[in-house]
């Protein structure tokens, strides 16, 4: 749990995903046409992912990717995310965490 909020806490936003999940891209591909420039960790990649997926369960992602944090705070999972950006309150968090500019 602590390399999550370590690693949270380093960008405006980070996404935790799986190189072969279509929902991890397509969330990765919102925030890039967005104009944010997500620090993404890939799972699948890291020597501890089995264990920083066990955390983000914990935190409520199910299933543990995508998991979206912006500004350090967790948001959720994809479709937590899509909800935000349909209601327009997405782009107003990358604003406040400073992850966009407009």
């Amino acid at each position: 749990m602590d390399k999550i909020r370590e690693l949270a806490s380093k960008s405006a936003v980070v996404i935790f995903t799986k190189s072969s999940c279509c929902m991890c891209h397509s969330i990765k591909a919102l925030f890039y046409e967005l104009g944010a420039s997500p620090s993404i960790h890939e799972l699948d990649q890291d020597s501890r992912g089995n264990e920083m997926a066990v955390a983000l369960r914990i935190l409520g992602c199910n299933p543990c990717v995508p998991a979206i944090f912006i500004g350090g705070q967790f948001v959720g999972s994809a479709k937590d995310v899509i909800s935000l950006h349909v209601d327009g309150s997405l782009k107003e968090m990358l604003i406040n965490a400073k992850a966009i500019w407009l």
